[in-house]
């Protein structure tokens, strides 16, 4: 019997949609391409050198940051054929407006995205490595990328804790404030550079901060940065990992890397038994919808992305590797946090980029 022809047809593209997709892709190539020469303008200095909103020559910047000249001026070009900056094609001269200077030249701005485009370069670089995980199925820990991830996490992150942990995250918990105030002991697990532990120990003097984290060099980067920001005495900062960390708690958060765990079951679990009978657990997880279609959206590409090549593989490098993805959702984070004994949840406050869950024994 002779087998029957397998072959589809392709259908023919429509050439008005080909054409706006080209249009767009185009567009995302520049993107692409500009990101890297973002990463290369903040780690010379360029934009902070331009941070006054001064017009400049490339010969003028090239001086301020000790560079050569016709770099700079194709970086500059490039820059203002991307409107990163602004260019006075009179006077030939390049400058920062006031809103490119608060998302290149201002790391404690909360609209500060520098940070962000190192977390991208550590994408490229790792790329080999996640596509033999997409091979083997086994993953990828946090502590086989490269270092750019770990700097531009912390960056990355920074500008919204400080807009937000104390001002509004923190409050929206019950009675937390007023313990805090009191003193109380916290542990921060996952602290990674420990930025979230650094700005809730300046604020609440009286109450004392541990951060946990597994990865030994950004516990050895929290650790100083507390000593230079002069909260050694009320910070701790000790190696461990989520179902390891040691103490008992009035309070234990965690700041976007809930999802990363291999285990997060049990890491809710552990979490209960380090908590004070009227203690609080909180989850602050990247902003997501239970729903993917509710999901395809700017923010949500940006999230799935980091998923991708961040965030599932660590997980799937760990014991159990549930794999939750960065765009778990309130649902399942729900789920998952009530399976380790916790009775009481809701959601205590919410950015276009972060949920924030409190759980109460």
């Amino acid at each position: 019997m002779q087998a029957a022809n397998s072959t589809v047809s392709r259908p023919e593209p429509d050439t008005d949609r080909l054409n706006a997709f080209l249009g767009r892709m185009v567009g995302e190539l520049g993107a692409i391409a500009t990101g890297a020469l973002v990463v290369l303008g903040d780690r010379l200095g360029l934009y902070k050198a331009m941070a006054n909103g001064e017009k400049l020559s490339s010969g003028e910047l090239a001086r301020r940051t000790g560079t050569t000249e016709r770099y700079v001026r194709e970086w500059l070009s490039a820059q203002a054929a991307a409107g990163y900056v602004d260019y006075d094609a009179d006077q030939n001269l390049f400058h920062l407006n006031p809103e490119q200077t608060c998302v290149f030249a201002d790391e404690n701005n909360p609209a500060s995205m520098a940070g962000a485009f190192e977390v991208l370069s550590s994408f490229w670089l790792d790329e080999p490595k996640i596509a033999e995980a997409f091979r083997t199925g086994r993953g990828v820990g946090w502590h086989d990328h490269s270092k750019c991830l770990f700097r531009g996490t912390e960056r990355f992150f920074r500008p919204g804790y400080n807009a937000n942990l104390v001002s509004s995250w923190l409050p929206a918990l019950e009675g937390v404030v007023e313990k805090l105030q009191r003193g109380v002991t916290v542990a921060d697990v996952g602290c990674g550079h420990g930025t979230s532990t650094l700005v809730m120990a300046r604020a609440f003097p009286n109450s004392r901060f541990i951060g946990f984290d597994s990865h030994a060099a950004s516990i050895d980067c929290a650790r100083e940065a507390a000593e230079d920001m002069g909260l050694a005495g009320n910070t701790d900062f000790q190696l461990a990992d989520a179902k390891s960390f040691k103490g008992r708690f009035d309070l234990v958060a965690f700041f976007d890397c809930l999802h990363d765990m291999g285990d997060p079951v049990g890491v809710a679990q552990h979490v209960r038994a380090s908590l004070a009978a009227d203690g609080t657990w909180m989850v602050v997880e990247p902003f997501a919808n239970d729903q993917l279609r509710d999901n395809l959206n700017p923010v949500g590409r940006i999230y799935y992305s980091g998923s991708t090549m961040i965030c599932t593989p660590c997980s799937l490098s760990q014991e159990v590797g549930l794999a939750l993805g960065a765009q778990a959702g309130e649902l399942r984070l729900r789920q998952v946090i009530t399976a380790g004994g916790f009775t009481r949840m809701r959601r205590a406050a919410e950015t276009p980029f972060n949920l924030v869950l409190e759980a109460r024994p």
